[in-house]
């Protein structure tokens, strides 16, 4: 007597190709960005990266996965004696690329200023 497989726990005879994962076929949609950064081109951002690093530049450019390309470039510095604060002094770094899994806030230079922490 032959054996048929119609399921079960090793997979077989299902057409759906289970739960969610590898449909077997390239997914041709086009990859839109999170966030469109088109309008902060050639203008002045700041961007936060978790371990509490701040930088500032120009944005010159960015791709899908939000990779961002500043010039000239300057990091606030911490302050020596509480590392989680920033500082007004600033180093330059020129032309930085930042990779995305480290970028915490994305956000213009103009247009913001920081107020004072209600909860404090």
């Amino acid at each position: 007597m032959e054996r048929q497989n119609k399921g079960g726990y090793r997979g077989g005879g299902s057409s759906n190709r289970g739960r969610g994962g590898y449909s077997g076929g390239r997914d041709d949609r086009k990859k839109e960005p999170i966030l469109d950064l088109s309008k902060y081109l050639d203008k002045a951002i700041r961007v936060k990266f978790s371990g509490g690093r701040e930088v500032y530049g120009i944005l010159k450019g960015y791709d899908p996965l939000l990779n961002l390309v500043l010039d000239d470039t300057h990091e606030y510095l911490r302050d020596p004696e509480d590392t989680s604060k920033v500082t007004d002094k600033t180093r330059e770094l020129g032309l930085v690329v930042c990779r995305t899994t480290t970028v915490i806030i994305i956000s213009p230079v103009d247009g913001t200023e920081e107020i004072a922490n209600p909860y404090v």
